[in-house]
This record gives C-alpha cells, structure tokens and sequence, in this order.
C-alpha cells in the first residue's frame, strides 16, 4: 500500500518536552549532507511525541513547523504533537535546517525526506502504522510538507544506512529568500512552485487558509488545490475568514479550549481516511 501522507495550512500550513519525549540526530554523527559545522543549527532532529499506546499500529504525523525558513515556531511544532496524540496519533517533531543559519534548499527537503523515512523504518519500535504516516505544516512548514509530497523516491536499496533504504515522499517573499538564496534561478522557482509538481501519484491532502492572511496569499493554497483537481488527487480545500498569519491551533495546551475551527474540519477528514 501506498504511504498517506497530507498537507495541512499550506498558507499558514519551546516550552517542556513531555517526560516521555525523546529527541534525535535525524543522521548519525559526522552524516548530515551538506553539513556547515557541528553546531546546534547544524544538527536536525526528531523530537518524538508519542500517544497513549493501542494493541493496533497506530497513525503518525511527522510535523514542520512555519516560522519563514529563518525560525521554527513551536506552537506549529510541538502544539500539533500534543493535540494529535488526544487523537491516538504519534507526533513526530522535526528541527529543520535553515535559511537564516545559512542553508538553502535541498538542506531543508533532505531533512523533512530523512524525517519520513526514519519513522517508516522505525514503525514497529514506535508502534506506527507504515501505511498511516502523514506530512503536516504550516506557513514554510506547509510548503517544505508539499514540496516533500511532490518530490520522492523510493530510497537509496544500495545505502548501508537502513534509513535511507526507505522510500519517501518526497511564495512568500522572506520565505523564498531563506530557501532559494538572494538570486535564484528560474528553473529552480519553477521547480518549487509545488502546484507544478502535482502528480497523478501525489498523496491525499488537506488544505487550510484564511481568505485575508496579511503575510502569504490565499492563491497559494487554492493553486495546490488546483493542481490536486486537475491530477485527479483526493483533496480537501478550506477557506476561513480572518487575517491573522500564524495561528496555529488558536489553542493552547493541556486543555486545548477554543480550538479554531480548521482543527474540527482536519479531524473529520482524517475520519474519512480510516485516521481515526
């Protein structure tokens, strides 16, 4: 079966770690591509967010906080961990590497790529369902998640990592400067401008917005949802009033009171991809 993955807030789309939380080296020492140095910047992780644990495998999100390619905003991070694992959903944190710490594009993709693929070869430890790992993220979270969706592949089967044996998935103005440099060509624009690399083989998708979102237009995420029609993809599109950039949850946890509405419209579809 093929893995499902999705896309949440594609144009919106730390405080303490629970006692159960772990995090991770995505690579192993000395092993990061592309590496700057060995400092914290440098080094991506996993942080592990894992729900109460079921008899059965058990649904997994690895999650991409927003924060411009230049930070990562925790309540896009570890807020969404916590609020899936009410849902019986693993949340899968990852620390990215950054445009502001002198990264660009692929750095950004290989590690959300690494990410996946960790958590698929690491299922049955964690007690994940390989077919049930999705793809979550919002503002540069939400495109890093949808440029993972239409770029993959099937994994390195000749790497003596069993990581990379395991197959993948694989504009904001600030953003693109962060990922894509000062000058950037054209091909490589286009190349990562996602609604032209939908495919016939790109995963199911959930996509959010507010109409009047003051930092990322709304044409973002109604071109993916173009692209997903026209390629026949399983999509679901949702447009909310309101302009403020970065909402996240419009919650807070343990409790998690108010939460925006988007939060009630992902649950539901979730429901219709046998999630919950």
């Amino acid at each position: 079966m093929s893995p499902f993955q999705f896309l949440v807030g594609a144009s919106l789309i730390l405080g303490l770690l629970r006692a159960d939380s772990v995090t991770l080296p995505l690579w192993p020492a000395g092993a990061v591509p592309g590496s700057r140095g060995t400092n914290d910047a440098d080094i991506p992780t996993l942080t592990t967010y894992p729900a109460a644990r079921t008899s059965q495998a058990q649904p997994a999100m690895v999650i991409l906080p927003g924060g411009g390619y230049g930070g990562l905003a925790g309540h896009e991070g570890r807020d969404y961990a916590l609020f899936l694992n009410r849902e019986g959903v693993h949340g899968f944190v990852v620390k990215y590497r950054l445009g502001s710490q002198g990264y660009r594009h692929p750095s950004m993709l290989q590690d959300a790529a690494r990410a996946v693929r960790w958590v698929r070869a690491h299922a049955a430890e964690w007690g994940v369902d390989p077919d049930r790992i999705g793809i979550m993220g919002s503002s540069a979270g939400g495109h890093l998640a949808s440029t993972l969706l239409t770029h993959h592949d099937g994994g390195n089967t000749q790497s003596s990592d069993p990581v990379e044996r395991v197959r993948s998935p694989f504009s904001h103005a600030g953003s693109r400067r962060n990922l894509l440099g000062e000058n950037p060509s054209a091909e490589l624009i286009e190349d990562l401008s996602n609604e032209n690399r939908v495919s016939t083989t790109t995963p199911p998708v959930f996509i959010w917005s507010l109409r009047d979102d003051a930092a990322v237009p709304i044409e973002n995420s109604m071109s993916f949802a173009t692209a997903c029609r026209q390629h026949k993809v399983p999509f679901e599109l949702h447009l909310y009033d309101g302009k403020p950039h970065g909402i996240g949850l419009g919650a807070k946890p343990p409790t998690f009171e108010n939460p925006h509405v988007w939060t009630a419209d992902l649950l539901a579809w979730l429901k219709t991809q046998r999630w919950r």
